[in-house]
C-alpha cells in the first residue's frame, strides 16, 4: 500500500511539475504574442499619423497608391517630405518610381520650383506612375524614365543596374532618393547609385535611402563612407524599414 501511495504521489508531483512548466511556457508565449500585437498596433498608428502628415504637408489632393508591401512606407515618405521642405532641392533623382515620386513632385510643386527624375526598370510600373502623376496634376514636376537594368561594372561591384541613357547628362543633383532596384536581382543592388552619380552631385548633396535596416543596405552605406571623404550621417526619425540620410560635401 505504501508503495502504491508513493507511486501515486510521485506521479502527481511529476504531473504538477509538467503543468507548471507548461504554464510558464504558455505565459511566455502569450507575453511575446501580446508584445508583438502591441508593437504592430503602435506601428500602424505611426504609419497612419505619418500618412496624414504627408497629405497635409505636401498639399496632395488625390489619393496616393497603397503604401504597404514593396511601396515606400508612410514614415519614409514623411521624412522625405520634411527633407524637401527644409533643403529645397531643385533637382531630385530617384532610383525607382511610385508613391514616393508623387510625394516628391507634390513637395516640389508646393515649393514652386524643382523637378524629380525617376529611374524605373519596369515599363508597366513606369506607365502606372506616369498615369498617377497626370491624375494628380503633377506631371510637369516629375519625369519617369524607362531605365532597364543593364550590365554595370564598377570598382568592387558588378551586376545589373539602371540604364541612365535617358537621364539628362548635365544635371546637378541636390537630392538622391534610393529605393531600388529590388534586392532580389543581386547582392548590394543599390550600391551603384552613389558611385554612378558622384560627379553630378551638388555641393552639398543629400542622399536618402529606404530599407536601410537590411544587411545589404547597411553594407552599402559602409562602403560609400569608405569612398567619400566628406560624408555625414544625419539623424532622421525612425522608420519601420529603416531610413538613412547622408550629407555629401565632397569626394576623395
Amino acid at each position: 500500500m505504501d508503495f502504491m501511495i508513493s507511486i501515486i504521489a510521485l506521479t502527481s508531483a511529476l504531473t504538477l511539475a509538467a503543468v507548471v512548466v507548461m504554464y510558464f511556457k504558455l505565459s511566455a508565449a502569450i507575453d511575446r504574442r501580446a508584445k508583438a500585437i502591441l508593437n504592430a498596433t503602435e506601428n500602424q498608428f505611426r504609419q497612419i499619423e505619418a500618412l496624414l502628415a504627408v497629405y497635409k504637408e505636401s498639399d496632395i489632393t488625390h489619393a496616393l497608391p497603397p503604401t504597404r508591401g514593396w511601396a515606400a512606407s508612410p514614415d519614409f515618405l514623411r521624412n522625405l517630405s520634411i527633407l524637401i521642405g527644409e533643403k529645397k532641392p531643385r533637382t531630385v533623382v530617384e532610383c525607382s518610381s511610385g508613391t514616393s515620386t508623387l510625394v516628391v513632385a507634390a513637395c516640389l510643386k508646393r515649393l514652386g520650383e524643382g523637378h524629380v527624375y525617376s529611374l524605373e526598370n519596369d515599363p508597366e510600373f513606369a506607365e502606372k506612375t506616369r498615369a498617377a502623376l497626370i491624375r494628380s496634376g503633377l506631371s510637369s514636376w516629375a519625369t519617369v524614365l524607362d531605365a532597364p537594368l543593364k550590365q554595370t561594372i564598377l570598382d568592387g561591384w558588378q551586376g545589373n543596374w539602371y540604364s541612365t541613357d535617358n537621364l539628362p547628362p548635365d544635371l546637378n543633383i541636390d537630392l538622391l532618393c534610393i529605393d531600388g532596384p529590388p534586392g532580389i536581382f543581386q547582392p548590394l543592388a543599390r550600391y551603384p547609385a552613389l558611385p554612378i552619380f558622384a560627379q553630378q552631385l551638388s555641393t552639398p548633396a543629400y542622399v536618402i535611402m529606404d530599407d536601410s535596416e537590411r544587411d545589404d543596405e547597411k553594407t552599402t552605406i559602409c562602403r560609400w563612407k569608405e569612398s567619400f571623404k566628406y560624408i555625414e550621417t544625419h539623424h532622421v526619425p525612425e522608420c519601420e524599414k529603416g531610413c538613412t540620410l547622408l550629407r555629401i560635401a565632397g569626394l576623395k
